[in-house]
């Protein structure tokens, strides 16, 4: 199914959405707190877990206009990198950033990400644009995230789930919003395991389940 994503209409999409947290969350800008509140739950559970990650540095995957940057991961990390493909966003991202502790913004699609200055993370945190990649790509991507982390160092991954085994494609954006079942297969095949999970609270009844887990590579120890 995902076969029939076309990339470059996902990136026509996104570049008529208005750079705003509404335009962000597609109309929905009224869970935009109770997001943040059970991230930054999550991502305290996670600091406090043996052999838990630590709070140096941690790359913003599909940052928008820097949303869950400037509310979330400003406020826990030492330095923050952010990854987005559209210039526009990024630009205001910058803006609404300024003078916080963001260090890089890289304007690249997450299948094309290839950092070039041996950047290491202990958090990569990858939430609601895992939709516009292919499986095989999306497997790719969770393996080179794999390899950018420090020890104990963790991906997070939080995005809609659909009730339908075989995910649910959207035309209009060319995205696919996967199944649990989908997920934890993909996860398999990028030779992660899941280290904590956690469904989102609060949210809207006609909205998408959302499920945040914490990974890390299987060969954990290679990163050291």
């Amino acid at each position: 199914m995902d076969e029939r994503l076309d990339y470059e209409k996902s990136k026509n999409y996104w570049s008529n959405v208005p750079a705003s947290v509404n335009g962000m969350l597609g109309g929905f800008s009224c869970v935009t707190n109770m997001d943040i509140k059970d991230s930054d739950l999550f991502l305290r559970k996670l600091f406090q877990m043996k052999d838990g990650p630590s709070n140096g540095r941690v790359l913003d995957c599909g940052a928008g206009i820097g949303r869950i940057s400037e509310n979330l991961l400003c406020k826990h990390f030492k330095c923050v990198d952010m990854l987005e493909q559209d210039e526009k966003f990024l630009e205001k991202a910058k803006l609404k950033c300024r003078g916080a502790n963001v260090e890089n913004f890289y304007c690249s699609g997450l299948q094309e990400f290839t950092p070039t200055d041996n950047q290491k993370y202990d958090v990569i945190w990858i939430q609601w644009v895992l939709g516009y990649l292919t499986d095989d790509d999306l497997i790719k991507f969770l393996k080179k995230c794999s390899k950018l982390l420090n020890t104990n160092g963790v991906i997070v991954v939080k995005e809609n789930i659909s009730q339908d085994d075989e995910g649910e494609i959207d035309a209009v954006d060319s995205s696919i919003t996967r199944s649990f079942i989908q997920y934890c297969i993909i996860f398999q095949q990028a030779n992660l395991i899941c280290k904590a999970s956690r469904t989102q609270k609060n949210f809207p009844s006609e909205l998408y389940k959302v499920k945040i887990f914490a990974l890390q590579p299987a060969n954990d120890k290679s990163n050291s």
